[in-house]
This record gives C-alpha cells, sequence and structure tokens, in this order.
C-alpha cells in the first residue's frame, strides 16, 4: 500500500459533556475506498467532518497528504481545497445555476478564468450524466440531480480524495442508484474516497475496505469480503443481519 491520503489516529471528540469520538483510527491509501458505516448516532458524520476540519476536535491527530489538520497554523481552507466533500443535504447555492455553482470555487480558488472554468465544469456534468442541465437551477432538479451536480461540483477542484456524507440519505429510493453509479464510477477510476453510508450493497461493490463504528468507537476496519463474510465484533453482526435483511 501506498502512503496514506488520510490518517486519524486516536481522534477523540466531546460536543459539551458528550464523548462522541473515542480513539477513532482511520487509514485510507491513494486509491483506497473506504467506507464507514454503523447505526444511527455512532459518530461517522462527525469523524469523517474531522477530516478535513469542519468540525474541530480535542485529541488525537489527523494527516492529509502529511498536513495536520487539528494545528493551528494549518490553513484550512487550503486544505479544505483538496479533499472535496458531498453532504446529505446537496448544499447548493439555490440562486445560482448549475454551472456557477461547479465553476465558483475554481475561478476564487484556483484562480481558473470563467472560460476554463466552464469548459471544465461542462465535462463534469458529461462525467455525471447532466450535460443537459449547465444552465437550470437547483430547484428545477430532483434531488438525485442535485447530488450528482455536488460531486462535480467537488470534483471541479480536483481533489487527491473524496469524503461523502450520507450521501444517499436524503433521497427518495428510486435517486439513489443513480447517485452511487456515479461514486461507484468514480472508485473505478481510481479516486482516494471515505463514504459514510448505510448502502450496504455499494460496499460490498465498491469499497476495498470497511469500517464499522458504534457508540464514538471504530470497532473493525476490515477487507470488506472479510467483514460481510464474518464480522468480528458482535455488535457488527447484529447491525449486518439487521440491515441485510431490508
Amino acid at each position: 500500500m501506498s502512503a496514506a491520503v488520510i490518517l486519524a489516529e486516536g481522534v477523540e471528540k466531546w460536543f459539551g459533556a458528550a464523548h462522541v469520538l473515542k480513539g477513532c483510527s482511520l487509514s485510507v491509501s491513494r486509491g483506497e475506498v473506504v467506507v464507514i458505516c454503523g447505526p444511527s448516532g455512532s459518530g461517522k458524520s462527525t469523524f469523517i467532518k474531522c477530516m478535513n476540519g469542519l468540525e474541530p476536535f480535542q485529541r488525537g491527530r489527523i494527516l492529509v497528504e502529511g498536513v495536520s489538520v487539528g494545528e493551528p497554523a494549518t490553513d484550512l481552507p487550503k486544505l479544505r481545497a483538496r479533499i472535496g466533500m458531498v453532504f446529505q443535504h446537496f448544499e447548493l447555492y439555490p440562486h445560482k445555476s448549475v454551472i456557477e455553482n461547479i465553476t465558483l470555487a475554481p475561478m476564487h480558488v484556483l484562480k481558473r478564468s470563467r472560460g476554463e472554468a466552464e469548459d471544465g465544469a461542462r465535462a463534469l456534468l458529461r462525467r455525471v450524466g447532466l450535460a443537459d442541465k449547465d444552465r437550470a437551477f437547483p430547484s428545477e432538479l430532483s434531488g438525485g440531480q442535485q447530488q450528482r451536480v455536488a460531486i462535480a461540483r467537488a470534483l471541479a477542484m480536483e481533489p487527491v480524495a473524496m469524503l461523502f456524507d450520507e450521501p444517499t440519505s436524503a433521497l427518495d429510493p428510486e435517486m439513489i442508484s443513480e447517485v452511487l453509479d456515479v461514486i461507484g464510477q468514480l472508485a473505478a477510476e481510481g479516486m482516494t474516497m471515505v463514504v459514510v453510508t448505510h448502502e450496504m450493497g455499494f460496499a460490498r461493490a465498491a469499497a476495498d475496505r470497511v469500517a464499522f463504528m458504534d457508540a464514538g468507537r471504530v470497532l473493525e476496519d476490515r477487507p470488506t469480503a472479510e467483514f460481510f463474510e464474518n464480522p468480528e465484533a458482535g455488535r457488527s453482526k447484529m447491525f449486518l443481519s439487521k440491515i441485510l435483511r431490508h
């Protein structure tokens, strides 16, 4: 395995008196796809947000390409420009068109010209199957289409890795597959990714490793086939037995 793009070691986080991350560690190598799963409230979304500094943490360390996320001197906006983030609820600017949503950061952060940024945006829209939606506004799109625009927007920054925080949880069932297909294609192309999801079919097909969290701890971190065929922790066995029945 190549050197880790993302390395988290012993991460501890509190929200007030609530101890939400308890010694969480995870290493993600270049080109690797890691799925984080577990019951609601287990700390999955908080952990992934700590990886690019959206949530501060109190102990441990997180390195992104060797840069310490938690160091006060770290330029977090610059670091976040290297790590794409896709949220549950799309987070698109409602008053801007699709192409404006995608070109905003490349023009302002990467200092691309409008023409260069728009050419890149159109190429990404073709990639996510939305070539004809460049002038549409978010309110004119389905949830699945909005999430694919959000993925294109993250890719426009040419990130070294992508973080997905339950990218299908706000979608109607028929829209889930169109988003997972795009994420699966990125996995096949070798994008480094951490995906928080309950979609176990996607995890089995696309992930190199699965990390299982419960009550703020990473209880298992194993190759995908091993996790599904022979989970070690009793809590993960129970989780899989419930979720795979549906």
